[in-house]
């Protein structure tokens, strides 16, 4: 492990791209095969299921320093990092020993997992004893599953295919399913990674995804469209849906289901792995999952056929069976361990279809769009299967006019447009070289809140306090029972100098402390931005919002004018209204 931890603090310390490729392929050129092979696990972003409890590790790291517990909470909160933290605190081992990156994981750390608390803490400590100082911040890094160096896996798959000497698209498609959950990699898929290139090469034996095309975000004011775009008509336009970007695999017999993460979730999908048995063999869809509302046999006609001639041309769902739910209620599918008939029968879920990556075994990605749709569209029309709608296409006359149908994406739980070019290949990953696909989404949702609580950062924000709670009012002014009531966590939107003007504030204004956070009296008020809002018994407020950050600090505006839960509930679209299902007992 000397090797890496070695390779971490050269990225660590780097913020040139140039130094930090030189560094890793220098690493993978010298490193033992097994070694490697984990070593780009991680760094491509493959995080292994928790080895052991972090309450354990605390526990046993005070009493291995011998401090006091408030003592390690203070010093944690100072260094704000955990495996920092523990690494600092660790008492000189007493027998150093080196030990190969595999070997650790394979022999040492992995075999911890599952097994009971005073078997892992008599291990830890004797690994303790022998683990030299320079090699344990990456030890408990890995532990703790916070390897984050400053990498993304672009450079990763470039540094790879340098050193392979193969051209990065191969060893990007080399690379799917390497990082997913449970894998333990070996020399063998080291030597997978950089074996010579082969006209045969494919995906055919294999249940592993393409590596996806993803899109640019799309910024401009759209009466700049036509200049920057041209014609609408060279345009296919989809709605942007909420959900699950996913790869629905057919081969060789089997049926698998990948997230763009490339965590391989067909457990917990498991009507879509029972689709995936009407689909021909050598067939690779890339669409996504959805929360699926079936439409009823009760529904009165005259509601869908309101319904459909509201969205008119824009693309409407009518016709398809159902339309997409909130996503909150299939981000339940994901967080739960078993699902049961009956749970699975009060949340389904669809693959909305957007792109056909691999039909009947022939690699599809270098045929224009517009060939691959056809193909798709003839797919999914011959099966007609109701988990399997093709996303629908959103004709328009002009930019203008699809502009003002963008407007109805919150009604339609969308999040804009996607725009892709007709003749486009599927690239890899967000790139130009085979056409553009543009992401054109709404503008944030946004209110007013008032900032509560405070709590310091982690990292380079470790002095500061960075990390915010904030509240919206109960009720209007006058209210005899109105308080501000807790409705979301935010971080990032400041600049460097506002949030040192933030933490000297919170400092001033604090009114008490619970732990690490600091309770501050009502004093600044800030615009907060989400893209998406759903009811949720979890929540104060009764509502939980999707990715909020702070738009600006609104100097203009007193405490006592900042929003009120009414006005957040005002945003939520009327399909997201109703009130979720019951929770079902386990």
């Amino acid at each position: 492990m000397k090797r890496f931890a070695a390779l971490y603090r050269e990225l660590d310390a780097s913020t040139a791209i140039r130094d930090k490729q030189a560094a890793l392929q220098r690493y993978f050129r010298e490193a033992p095969p097994a070694d490697a092979a984990w070593a780009v696990y991680f760094l491509a972003g493959g995080k292994p299921r928790q080895i052991v409890p972090t309450r354990l590790l605390r526990d046993l790291a005070q009493q291995a320093a011998g401090i006091p517990a408030w003592l390690f909470e203070e010093s944690y909160q100072a260094v704000g990092d955990l495996a920092e933290t523990l690494a600092l605190l660790l008492p000189p081992p007493a027998d150093p020993q080196e030990r190969g990156l595999a070997d650790w994981l394979q022999h040492h750390l992995l075999p911890l997992r599952g097994q009971p608390p005073a078997t892992q803490a008599q291990a830890l400590l004797a690994q303790w004893r022998a683990l030299p100082q320079a090699q344990r911040f990456v030890y408990f890094k890995l532990i703790t599953g916070g390897l984050r160096v400053g990498v993304s896996r672009l450079q990763v798959t470039q540094a790879l295919a340098a050193v392979a000497g193969l051209e990065p698209k191969r060893m990007a498609q080399r690379l799917m399913g390497y990082t997913a959950v449970g894998r333990q990699p070996t020399a063998a898929d080291w030597a997978a990674l950089m074996a010579p290139a082969h006209a045969d090469e494919s995906q055919a034996a294999s249940g592993q995804p393409y590596p996806f095309f993803l899109a640019h975000p799309l910024a401009e004011p759209w009466t700049d469209f036509d200049a920057l775009l041209g014609p609408l008509s060279g345009w296919l336009v989809e709605w942007k849906w909420d959900g699950i970007r996913a790869q629905l695999v057919r081969r060789a017999g089997q049926t698998w289901l990948w997230s763009r993460g490339e965590e391989l979730v067909t457990d917990r999908f498991p009507e879509l792995a029972e689709l995936g048995h009407a689909l021909p063999e050598g067939t690779v869809i890339d669409g996504e999952i959805v929360a699926w509302q079936p439409q009823s046999a009760a529904d009165p006609p005259a509601a869908a056929a309101s319904d459909a001639a509201a969205l008119g041309a824009a693309g409407a769902l009518h016709g398809l069976g159902g339309r997409p739910g909130p996503f909150a209620e299939l981000q339940q599918r994901l967080g739960r361990k078993r699902l049961s008939p009956q749970w699975l029968r009060q949340r389904p879920v669809a693959l909305l279809a957007y792109d056909l990556l691999e039909h009947e075994g022939q690699d599809m990605r270098q045929q224009p769009l517009q060939v691959r749709r056809a193909a798709l569209q003839a797919l999914v029309g011959g099966l007609a299967h109701p988990r399997l709608p093709l996303s629908p296409e959103v004709s328009a006359p002009t930019w203008a006019a699809l502009a003002a149908w963008r407007e109805q994406a919150r009604a339609m739980g969308t999040e804009g447009f996607m725009l892709k070019h007709r003749e486009s290949r599927y690239g890899v990953g967000r790139t130009k070289a085979d056409g553009l696909w543009w992401k054109w989404k709404t503008d944030p949702m946004s209110v007013d809140a008032v900032l509560i609580y405070a709590q310091r950062g982690h990292g380079r924000r470790a002095s500061l306090f960075s990390d915010y709670t904030f509240a919206l009012w109960s009720a209007p002014i006058g209210h005899p029972q109105r308080q501000l009531v807790p409705f979301a966590k935010a971080y990032s939107g400041l600049t460097d100098a506002e949030m040192a003007q933030v933490d000297a504030i919170i400092r001033q204004t604090t009114v008490d402390s619970f732990g690490p956070v600091r309770s501050v009296r009502p004093t600044l008020v800030f615009e907060i931005g989400f893209e998406g809002i759903a009811r949720s018994p979890r929540h104060k407020s009764g509502w939980a919002v999707r990715f909020p950050r702070m738009l600006r600090w609104r100097h203009d505006k007193p405490v006592d004018d900042a929003d009120t839960l009414e006005a957040l509930a005002a945003l939520a679209p009327a399909s997201h209204q109703r009130a979720p299902l019951a929770p079902h007992a386990p």
